[in-house]
């Protein structure tokens, strides 16, 4: 147990669902696991384990930004040795190419955080996901017949950000595919760590277009989504 956590030992799979909001955490492990039961209830931040396709899978929620997702994470990892981690979510658009309901696949996560950067001195260190990972899903989603995305994405901790798109524009102009809240910190941890991380996001919302998803069509995406990562997961 932790002091965010009061999951013991063995009750994380060693793969791991990692969407942001608790009541995602508990509409997945209700929605695709068997058997799945609560494991983690510390400050509503609900965690599950449970069984998909006769494999062993959990969920936990990690809350919203990169201070809460490196908590959790750095715990999954370190206290309950969990090896592989797939982080589930939506992500705003930065590329008129990658339409609503589209899935991105975080190759590389670029951030604004300090808990990137303070980590590395002078270095400016690169969060990238899992090869191996990668192309599962890249191959999960395409088989689905999903349009899909892979490239760089960026991770930022503001979300109501005061200059709008501006402060994107270099990004932007560099191919970054979309801006979401948790992904550099996920990679950066499970390389500390020698363990797997992925990140697979629906893009919800353009930000150069104006272009969003409707309530129906978000939930929709999102299930195709959590197959994907399920797929992934529990793959190899």
């Amino acid at each position: 147990m932790t002091p965010h956590n009061n999951a013991k030992a063995g009750d994380y799979a060693q793969a791991v669902l990692l969407p942001g909001d608790p009541l995602r955490a508990k509409w997945i492990a209700e929605t695709f696991l068997s058997n799945a039961r609560q494991v983690n209830s510390v400050r509503n931040c609900l965690g599950y384990t449970g069984m998909w396709n006769g494999k062993p899978v959990s969920v936990q929620a990690t809350g919203m930004g990169q201070p809460s997702t490196a908590i959790y994470v750095h715990e999954l990892l370190e206290t309950y040795g969990v090896r592989k981690l797939v982080r589930v979510g939506t992500c705003g658009g930065l590329n008129t190419a990658v339409k609503v309901r589209d899935v991105v696949i975080g190759a590389a996560a670029s951030t604004d955080s300090t808990i990137v950067k303070s980590a590395f001195g002078n270095y400016n260190f690169a969060p990238a996901a899992d090869f191996a990972l990668l192309r599962a899903a890249d191959d999960a989603a395409r088989s689905r017949g999903k349009r899909v995305h892979v490239g760089g994405i960026v991770s930022s901790d503001i979300f109501y950000h005061p200059n709008g798109l501006e402060a994107y524009g270099r990004l932007i102009d560099h191919g970054v595919l979309g801006v979401e809240m948790e992904a550099a910190t996920i990679y950066m941890l499970a390389a500390r760590f020698k363990a797997q991380a992925l990140a697979i996001c629906t893009m919800t919302d353009c930000l150069i277009t104006g272009e969003e998803i409707d309530a129906d069509a978000r939930q929709n995406s999102l299930e195709d989504m959590v197959e994907i990562a399920l797929e992934v997961a529990t793959g190899g």
